[in-house]
């Protein structure tokens, strides 16, 4: 869990006219201290991750990487000592290819290299990105290398990857082998402030799920991208939708968006601990869809305890509220609520809905656009 600044700040680089939103060491300070005062850093949120654009142009004389002296005039080191200070972690960001995907200096050739200085910073994750790698081959050696260099550094370094992403126009991905070295990894496109990236997102984790839900666990999770809420475009029922199924989903939670003005409701929504429980649940099986019927969608993902968490999807855009009703017996294949069960709203609000049985049915209203969330906790 943490915020990373790419969807919402891309690779702004003018600091001079526009120094609030420019990719610099003063973006991250202050994001950070947002994240400590504002009870970020307490509901989860831990690390502070600088994506692309934060490079000088060229690499130093001894070949090392160099962030942009202008931007980042106290260096990387200072600012992962800042992070700790905090309570909280630094991730930053490299490319496997010669280039990152903005054109600065990338990591081919300098694998060793750049882990070790990455650790040297004091670094905590690395985003390791798939432009310009030339061959899938390429592609392959250069992941699998660099997950060897990170831990010939000693340093623990969350090591986040691209892998599949790039691999999967060509060929299918080896599930097995990409977590055997990444700790997390992109399946899809970037995600978008919108909703039609977010409902592709979705549409796509369903029709894949055959292949990506069976490898997540401890250690090893697929990255459906970042939480764009508290943004521009999505509405408030959109907004629930993706952390609801990016809770199912046991997505990584990296928020992209600017902390220091956002609205209580899109805080509360992304600081929800129930969510958050949901999220980070320590069995880490991710969810999947059990029924598509028409426009509406449930999803479930098996919890620690034996209990459940279960979305309702409504992806109808036109129209109002609608309700789908589905039979207990449906879930977790029939074990969920047997004999009985206690059922809880999470979102859109906090609701107890009380006891049910195996052979009950639920009748759920969803808005358009919308998901309700629920645990169902067998009794």
């Amino acid at each position: 869990m943490g915020w990373l600044h790419w969807e919402r700040f891309l690779c702004g680089t003018d600091c001079t006219t526009d120094p609030h939103r420019c990719v610099s060491e003063r973006l991250f300070v202050e994001m950070a201290d947002v994240m400590v005062a504002e009870g970020w850093r307490d509901a989860g949120y831990e690390f502070v991750c600088i994506d692309d654009c934060w490079m000088a142009p060229t690499r130093d004389q001894q070949g090392r990487l160099q962030p942009d002296p202008k931007r980042f005039p106290s260096g990387i080191r200072k600012l992962a000592d800042y992070m700790h200070s905090k309570g909280l972690k630094l991730g930053i960001y490299s490319d496997v290819g010669n280039k990152t995907c903005a054109g600065f200096p990338g990591s081919y050739d300098h694998y060793d290299l750049d882990a070790q200085t990455f650790a040297s910073w004091g670094v905590d994750l690395l985003k390791f990105d798939g432009c310009n790698s030339g061959t899938l081959e390429l592609l392959a050696e250069g992941y699998r290398r660099m997950s060897l260099a990170l831990n010939k550094t000693g340093r623990s370094i969350v090591y986040s990857c691209e892998w599949p992403f790039y691999l999967r126009p060509v060929q299918q991905p080896n599930y097995t082998e990409i977590k055997h070295y990444c700790n997390h990894w992109r399946n899809f496109f970037d995600v978008y402030d919108s909703w039609s990236s977010i409902k592709s997102i979705l549409d796509w984790t369903a029709l894949h799920q055959d292949s990506i839900v069976k490898i997540a666990g401890p250690g090893g999770w697929n990255d459906p991208d970042m939480l764009v809420i508290g943004n521009f475009g999505l509405s408030w029922d959109q907004a629930v939708t993706q952390m609801a199924m990016w809770a199912i989903m046991a997505a990584p939670l990296f928020m992209s968006n600017d902390l220091r003005h956002i609205s209580p409701e899109a805080k509360w929504l992304l600081q929800n601990k129930d969510v958050i429980a949901i999220n980070q649940d320590v069995l880490g099986k991710q969810g999947y869809q059990v029924v598509k019927d028409k426009h509406f969608e449930l999803w479930e993902r098996p919890l620690s305890g034996g209990a459940y968490a279960v979305a309702v999807l409504n992806q109808q855009e036109i129209g109002g509220p609608q309700n789908f009703t589905f039979s207990l017996s449906f879930l977790g294949n029939g074990l969920a609520c047997n004999p009985a069960c206690s059922i809880q709203q999470v979102l859109p609000a906090s609701r107890d809905w009380g006891v049910y049985s195996w052979v009950s049915s639920l009748s759920v209203e969803v808005n358009p656009t919308g998901t309700v969330l629920l645990k169902v906790v067998v009794l």
